[in-house]
Parts: structure tokens; sequence; C-alpha cells
């Protein structure tokens, strides 16, 4: 099943067509991960998916329904949206910026209510920004804004959320961090999720369902397991290298071919960049 869908989507920037014809269903209650090159089309697609960016053609269909009929306010009470580095307002605290997650669910004769208060205090526990309430949001680090941002958009208590390279300019344990509480999410609550990430192995760790774009198509898509090959990792990203399984997690592990110039198994060095080693 899949209540969020894409149908002959073709995505474009003025006269440069980014995205030709793709079809996608985004699995329900599944964390989905898109992977592939740069400028490959994988944020312009997330942008479409949650109607950030008003296709040139195709369509993308909510519970069956296209999203360019659908109110703005409606999609925000169903689609939360965490866009690729957001910018808070200025001197604006924690609490209050997570109190925007209510917007949508609000209305001139229903303001502020116990059903907002009680979904903003279990948003920032479970992304464990509680304490950080009254600080402003531009004196925190990296990872506890991205924290405060994912609590904004879990604070709108939509059933599926959208998040655009979540771990981008994070450093390696506070990437690890933002993934973890994104899968918890998921497992404890069943939010759908859909998230683009650089870092294939990061997606192939946490990832329920692959999709993997280049040059604005799917190539492959389905379970980690069996999409993430050395087949796969040369076509899409032009890199020689050998897939073993991850020995924290048995998901599969790419480990890069042998850089140039230095010596593999054999004793030989690579002049070309192409030869991996044995992994046996």
């Amino acid at each position: 099943m899949s209540r969020l869908t894409a149908r002959g989507l073709t995505l474009a920037y003025e006269d440069r067509t980014v995205v030709h014809e793709l079809d996608l269903a985004i699995p329900d209650g599944a964390v989905t991960v898109i992977v592939g090159p740069n400028a490959c089309g994988k944020s312009t697609t997330l942008r479409a998916l949650g109607r950030l960016l008003k296709p040139k053609g195709g369509s993308v269909l909510l519970d069956g329904q296209d999203l360019a009929g659908l109110p703005t306010k409606k999609i925000a009470q169903r689609v939360g949206v965490l866009p690729q580095s957001p910018v808070a307002p200025e001197a604006i605290t924690v609490g209050d910026l997570v109190s925007r997650g209510r917007q949508p669910h609000q209305a001139w004769w229903r303001q502020w209510s116990e059903e907002d208060e009680r979904a903003v205090t279990d948003a920032m526990a479970r992304t464990d920004v509680t304490a950080l309430a009254d600080r402003p949001v531009d004196e925190l680090s990296g990872g506890q804004r991205q924290r405060v941002w994912i609590a904004m958009a879990l604070a709108q208590e939509t059933e599926l959320l959208l998040l655009d390279e979540p771990t981008t300019f994070l450093d390696i344990a506070h990437q690890v961090e933002v993934l973890d509480l994104v899968r918890r999410l998921n497992h404890e609550r069943g939010r759908t999720v859909v998230a683009v990430l650089h870092d294939l192995n990061q997606a192939a760790r946490y990832a329920d369902h692959l999709v993997a774009m280049k040059s604005g198509r799917v190539v492959a898509e389905g379970a980690p397991a069996e999409v993430v090959t050395a087949e796969l990792v040369r076509e899409v990203f032009g890199l020689e290298s050998v897939v073993v399984p991850d020995p924290v997690t048995g998901s599969p592990l790419v480990v890069p071919g042998a850089p140039y110039g230095s010596k593999v198994s054999d004793g030989s060095k690579v002049s070309d960049g192409s030869k991996v080693p044995d992994p046996r």
C-alpha cells in the first residue's frame, strides 16, 4: 500500500529538466531513503512530494488525490516536510519554533489548545530538546538545531515525514543521533518517512526501502540487501567497490576500491583507481 505516489513526474527549473517521467510509490509505515550522485534529482523529487515544487508534467498523489488540487493547510496536516538547511527566525526560542508545527491545526476560532500543548511537549521529549526550550535556536550546535527542526515537524503530527538531507553539515556522532531518532519514530509511532541522504552506507543501514537515482530517473529500488551491489554502485556512482555485510547490522556495507597508488593484496600498485582487492 502507498498513500504517497508519483506518476509520470517530470520536474524542471526553468528550461532545465531535472527529473524525467518518474514513477514512485512510497511504502506506508516504512523508512524510504533516496540516494544518488549530486544533481541526480533526489532532493528535487522530495520537494515535489511535499508540494514545494510544481511538476512540469505528471502528478503527485496523496491518498489518491492530486496534491496540486489540495489546500495547503490540508497537506500540512498530513505531510510534514523538513527542507534542506532550514533557517529559523532571528532570536526565536526552541519552544516557540517547535510550537509553529501546530499552525496547520489551528484556526481563528481555535487557537492554542491542550492538544497543541501535548503534541509540542511530546515532540520535544522524543527529540530530547525539552531542556533547551528557552534557548535561542541560533545559539545551538548543529546536532541540537537539527533535533529541534525535527521536533517541529513531529509536532505537526503528520503520518508522513519528508526529510531533505537531515544530516548535512553534522559530524558523524550527530548524524547517527539524528538517524537513530528517525528510526525510533518509525518503529514506535509507525510514521512513514522519506529521506534524502548522501551517505550510501547510512542509507543501507537505516532504510527499509532504498531508491537509487541517476540523471533524474530511478535506477533501482527495493530492500537494501537486494539493491546495494557492486554493480549498482558502479552504475550510479561510477565507483569500484566491494559490498560486504555490516558487522553490526548485517546491512550492505560499501567498501570503496583501492585508492590510486596504493598497494593491494597481490603487492601491485593501483594505477587507474579501478582495481579492488579480493575481500576474502
